[in-house]
């Protein structure tokens, strides 16, 4: 019988009534070993439901309650991180040391959430007139719901629920149909640090499901990471229902090497940073932009690099790098190293025939190379979201921040180089939302918050740090005066004299 991954609704499993599956595979072999519920309209008003009837009493529950329960969340969480994981590479395939960094990020909102007594301070101004005080408080929004890519199926949920439910909110989690077993773990271990029934509900499904949240009249907010052209159909469906939306959509990031770069230290964060989780990540570098004469010797020293890299099932202590998630997004991802030549690049490795021993039914794709990119071509222009890396030529500085800017994109971007004046001037020109100087995937801390500009991020809210807090709540202001109590009615002695 094959295993059903099910909902997780009021604090416990529910099986799925729709009569419609997903399959999940495992990518190292190619062999479905699980099918997931897909929801129903009828099961997503359930748990929306369940979130519901939760906010009653999570909402007005104190800042003590929500923050013993974080605290003990975070230390069950730390000790099945290999549990997390291992859920993780079976589902997703990335090797499990790319799983357990991807638990240790999320456990930094986690800990942020654990803070957040500090988070919601509010503001007071005390005899802005005569005896009158005005206040600013935040207060959460009632049921928020989060629809999450299957890249990171862990760390991208723990970037939303944990700020959501600690700022009085009650969640709906809609994660990847691809790999749903990890959200389902983190909702199990968040109900046995004590978590109140329905607070946290995990809702598995396809367009349906998401279609159903974005319609709900009672989800107040929705969060997404995904795509571009999903993200902007959330963000427009989602707005015109009247609710909050941060939508962080694709990206196509830039890596800026300036001639005096330290260029071993710039192969070595191109090679992780492009092929590392197989590319599979919004933060990848997938465009290297070499600066005057250096090009050639990059290239050299991204190919000796690449070529020693190690594919093979993520279970496996030797991998470095995994398959791809399904054999379709393999086959994608291969067209484009295919279409390169056509278009004008020159490919210098190319991974799309690549096979592993033993496993020849995975989902594999070696790591590409491609030199000499225009871009005009579809290797550049597209997010390819898999182990390709395009290298970019310009004469000088200025041309290749006027080609990154030219990009729709706008996520993260990193520069090389030695020069600190040219570095100050790149994080200030530079038209995009997170900016690295010689680091080569500039994701934020927990406690700084993480977007993009243009099309990477639609809506007025990054995620996590103070933005996620400022989304999962909304501000009142209110304005108070009191009487003197000597001007008490006669015959109410309030102890205060009369003759002031």
């Amino acid at each position: 019988m094959t295993k059903t991954v099910n909902h997780w609704i009021g604090g416990k499993t529910v099986e799925g009534t729709s009569g419609a599956y997903g399959p999940v595979t495992d990518p190292a072999t190619g062999a479905v070993t699980t099918q997931v519920a897909l929801a129903s309209t009828e099961e997503v008003d359930a748990a929306v439901a369940a979130a519901k009837a939760a906010y009653a009493t999570w909402g007005t529950s104190s800042l003590a309650q929500r923050t013993a329960i974080l605290f003990r969340y975070r230390a069950l969480l730390d000790a099945h991180r290999d549990d997390i994981a291992a859920l993780i590479t079976a589902e997703h395939g990335k090797v499990h040391s790319d799983a357990l960094g991807e638990v240790a990020r999320g456990l930094e909102i986690v800990e942020l959430a654990c803070g957040i007594t500090t988070q919601l301070k509010g503001e007071l101004s005390t005899q802005v007139s005569n005896r009158v005080d005005v206040s600013s408080i935040r207060q959460s929004l009632g049921v928020v719901a989060g629809i999450t890519p299957f890249n990171f199926p862990a760390m991208v949920p723990m970037w939303m629920f944990p700020l959501a439910i600690a700022c009085g909110n009650t969640f709906v989690l809609k994660p990847s149909e691809k790999d749903p077993s990890a959200a389902v773990l983190l909702a199990e271990l968040a109900s046995e640090a004590g978590l109140p029934d329905g607070v946290l509900n995990v809702l598995h499904g396809d367009k349906v499901a998401v279609d159903g949240l974005l319609n709900h009249p009672d989800v107040a907010a929705v969060s997404f990471v995904g795509s571009t052209p999903i993200a902007r159909y959330i963000h427009a469906t989602a707005s015109a229902n009247g609710k909050r939306v941060q939508a962080l959509g694709g990206a196509k990031n830039h890596m800026l090497v300036l001639p005096d770069a330290d260029l071993d230290a710039a192969a070595d964060a191109a090679v992780s940073a492009a092929y590392g989780s197989a590319g599979e990540r919004c933060m990848a570098i997938s465009a290297v932009v070499a600066v005057g004469a250096i090009g050639d010797e990059l290239v050299a020293k991204i190919r000796e690099r690449a070529e020693k890299i190690t594919i093979g099932p993520g279970n496996d202590p030797a991998s470095e790098m995994g398959p791809l998630i399904t054999a379709a997004h393999r086959d994608k991802v291969a067209s484009y190293v295919t279409g390169a030549a056509a278009q004008g690049a020159e490919v210098v490795l190319d991974g799309t025939g690549h096979t592993v021993e033993g496993f020849e039914n995975g989902h594999w794709i070696g790591l590409s190379l491609l030199d000499k990119v225009s871009t005009d071509s579809d290797a550049y222009r597209d997010e390819i979201f898999g182990p390709v890396l395009c290298v970019l030529r310009v004469d000088t500085y200025e041309d290749g921040v006027a080609l990154m800017n030219a990009s729709p994109f706008g996520n993260g971007t990193a520069i090389f180089t030695r020069d600190g004046g040219a570095a100050r001037r790149f994080q200030l020109e530079v038209e995009a939302g997170m900016v690295g100087v010689n680091v080569p995937i500039p994701v934020p801390v927990g406690y700084h918050s993480f977007g993009g500009w243009k099309d990477s991020l639609f809506g007025d809210h990054h995620i996590y740090g103070n933005d996620g807090v400022h989304f999962y709540t909304r501000g009142k202001v209110v304005t108070t005066r009191w009487p003197d109590p000597a001007d008490a009615p006669s015959g109410v002695d309030l102890g205060f004299p009369r003759n002031h």
